[in-house]
């Protein structure tokens, strides 16, 4: 009989797990009000604000997505998060020049930058990241 035991999941990549899910609605959220400020911008500045504001929404719920992959110790979501996240700072940034959300903005970045760091600079979430998946040629456990 072959026991299996589930790594824990460090209190880093909870807390990032955490911030995932509230970052990722509240970017949806900056990105319904971007949307909107569309309308009290100059007109040369309605497309890229209505761009900016769309692709916010689709990034925070991609991040939404993400979150649960992330949660598993998955790899691949640590790196599509990050490339999300990294995103969303430039969308952000962008916004943050043709709106005056300023406040708001700013909170999103520091989130972005929050969920960044709890999930790469803590070396137990990178361990946690690292852990070994079973070989090709390992047994698998039969249920």
């Amino acid at each position: 009989m072959t026991s299996t035991t589930a790594a824990r999941r460090p209190l880093p990549v909870t807390v990032a797990v955490a911030l995932v899910y509230v970052g990722g609605f509240a970017n949806t959220a900056l990105g319904i009000l971007v949307l909107l400020a569309r309308y009290q911008v100059d007109a040369d500045d309605v497309l890229p604000v209505s761009l900016v504001g769309a692709a916010t929404i689709l990034l925070g719920l991609l991040t939404v997505a993400g979150g649960s992959s992330l949660a598993r110790g998955s790899r691949l979501a640590r790196n599509l998060l990050t490339a999300y996240l990294s995103l969303l700072v430039v969308l952000q940034a962008l916004a943050l020049a043709l709106t005056e959300l300023d406040p708001t903005i700013i909170a999103a970045l520091l989130a972005a930058v929050a969920v960044l760091a709890a999930v790469w600079i803590p070396p137990a979430a990178r361990r946690y990241f690292r852990r070994a998946t079973p070989s090709a040629g390992a047994p698998s456990p039969t249920l």
